[in-house]
């Protein structure tokens, strides 16, 4: 694979894909070819990984990998789920709607949360493949940690003392939920 366009506006998910993908490939984003982010309608995180994989597809003939992933918290009916980015927008950021979920979360005894991630690869018009990657962890008692994006500074995977924002990157990209989900890809196709 030459080139691949990493179907994500989300800095810190094109960083971590562009690690995960072969150094040999050159990864573009569809900021370079001014390309706008679909409206994600799906109501599972695997409809949503393909819905925007296949946005993406339209506009290029190079393989696209697009991805789907967010925060479900057992004890909140694993919300924010696939409305993780959503509820960040809701809130004003992620450091607020870090601070909503501490807050809701304030009388629960059940502290489970699993971060999934989707990741769908279109290869050409006839071929797509769609994996999920999952960690499961905590959520902390506060916001802890700068190294990460997103919901990281407030969920301690299974195993660790620390959160995901707490984390070296290159330690936490070889344990979070988006490499879980690349594993599995990496055993269907050389990417």
């Amino acid at each position: 694979m030459k080139k691949i366009l990493i179907g994500t506006h989300n800095v810190g998910k094109f960083r971590e894909l562009s690690i995960l993908v072969s150094k040999k490939t050159k990864k573009i984003s569809p900021k370079i070819l001014k390309i706008k982010s679909p409206e994600e309608t799906g109501k599972t995180f695997n409809a949503n990984a393909m819905l925007k994989a296949k946005y993406f597809a339209k506009f290029t003939d190079i393989p696209v990998i697009s991805d789907d992933s967010g925060l479900c918290i057992k004890s909140l009916n694993n919300r924010p789920g696939i409305y993780s980015a959503r509820w960040a927008k809701k809130y004003g950021s992620f450091n607020k709607a870090m601070k909503f979920i501490l807050k809701k979360m304030s009388k629960k005894n059940d502290r489970s949360a699993t971060f999934v991630c989707c990741l769908a690869l279109i290869l050409d018009r006839k071929k797509t493949i769609c994996v999920t990657g999952k960690v499961k962890g905590s959520i902390s008692y506060s916001i802890k940690g700068k190294k990460g994006f997103g919901y990281d500074p407030i969920f301690i995977p299974n195993t660790k003392l620390i959160t995901f924002g707490q984390m070296q990157k290159n330690k936490k990209i070889k344990m979070d939920h988006r490499y879980m989900a690349f594993k599995k890809l990496k055993k269907k196709i050389k990417i």
